[in-house]
């Protein structure tokens, strides 16, 4: 029999794994994707936080100020932790002088977690609490749940473009309400990009690389001529509002002049021209260029409550995308939420349970 019992092979999962079994727990991982890494190995891999928790705190103002505390008090050591492991740093910046962090190899650290993480059971999902063994719910939210994205965040759901696996459908979620736990606030919010509109073929190869990261420096429109001005530097706001637009869609006009802008390594004009490559509606005059976009959702936002141990409910633990709580109204790394928490839900479940 097992001593802890770990929903989800992502980030947090695999971490509240890895951090048990290195305590001498017996630990059975139930992934219900054919592979390990979750959408963590879809994506760039950088795992960071505010540079100070006063930015934290003004970025997610709707956030738990204890959790907050927690992840960004605790992110180095885990960094460390993650190293120690075998899991190969490929850049010790983050390419934002706002934040602080690392980028790893998704796929090297998901095999550096595996190898430490007990025994994983692919193509399984856990569809109920175990009666003895205690659980951590570490699913990645419900962003591939349609039904639940049109319930909690946007009519236009079935419009979203999908930037995450086709397995985080809320199933933490609701075992975790099923035990006794509570929903946090935020449930109608999520972190996502603007993406190359249809007829663009976006395929995970292209979930990092096809981001139109530019609105600050465009006239935001909807197809019913409604404008939109970027409010924040991470472009979460501009993804949330696209969101609720027809068909989740808009555009992003350019001027000539903003085109050899750089954001983040790379220039508007490659970001623009990647999207005409992919095959969206690229229009280009003697002005500038307009470029047609929708809204990618990588994960929700809001989720279960958890206490600074971690826990939902007795007997229940939760990390990553399950918990809500730590960028609310705004945007936070969650691979460094998932790696924080999953270490201490994996430590207060054999301590606590």
């Amino acid at each position: 029999m097992a001593d802890l019992v770990v929903a989800g092979a992502g980030m947090a999962g695999l971490v509240a794994a890895a951090e048990a079994a290195s305590r001498g727990a017996r630990v059975l991982v139930f992934e219900k994707g054919d592979r390990p890494g979750g959408s963590m190995l879809l994506s760039s891999g950088v795992v960071w936080r505010h540079r100070e928790l006063d930015d934290f705190r003004r970025e997610c103002p709707g956030g738990d100020p204890v959790l907050q505390r927690l992840v960004h008090e605790r992110l180095e050591v885990d960094l460390r932790w993650l190293e120690e492991l075998g899991a190969t740093v490929v850049r010790r910046e983050t390419g934002n002088p706002a934040t602080v962090g690392v980028r790893f190899d998704t796929h090297d650290l998901t095999s550096a977690l595996v190898r430490h993480g007990g025994e994983l059971r692919l193509g399984e999902p856990l569809r109920e609490l175990p009666d003895r063994a205690p659980v951590v719910l570490a699913t990645g939210g419900f962003q591939a749940d349609r039904e639940l994205v049109r319930r909690y965040v946007t009519p236009e759901a079935d419009h979203l473009l999908l930037r995450a696996t086709p397995w985080s459908t809320g199933d933490g979620l609701r075992l975790g309400l099923g035990a006794g736990g509570v929903a946090t606030a935020g449930l109608d919010e999520f972190y996502g990009r603007a993406m190359p509109a249809p007829p663009a073929r976006v395929g995970p190869e292209g979930f990092v690389e096809l981001a139109q990261l530019y609105a600050t420096h465009a006239v935001v429109e909807s197809p019913t001529g409604e404008r939109y001005a970027a409010r924040t530097w991470s472009e979460i706001d501009v993804a949330q509002w696209l969101a609720r637009q027809p068909g989740a869609t808009g555009t992003f006009r350019l001027e000539r002049d903003a085109l050899d802008l750089e954001i983040r390594e790379r220039t508007v004009r490659e970001m623009v021209d990647a999207a005409e490559r992919a095959g969206a509606r690229v229009r280009r005059d003697d002005g500038g260029v307009t470029v047609s976009v929708v809204a990618g959702i990588t994960t929700t936002l809001g989720g279960l409550r958890v206490d600074d141990a971690a826990r939902v409910a007795p007997g229940v633990w939760a990390a990553g995308g399950d918990v809500g709580g730590i960028a609310t109204g705004g945007y936070a790394s969650g691979l460094a939420a998932g790696l924080v928490l999953g270490r201490v839900a994996g430590t207060s479940a054999l301590e606590q349970g």
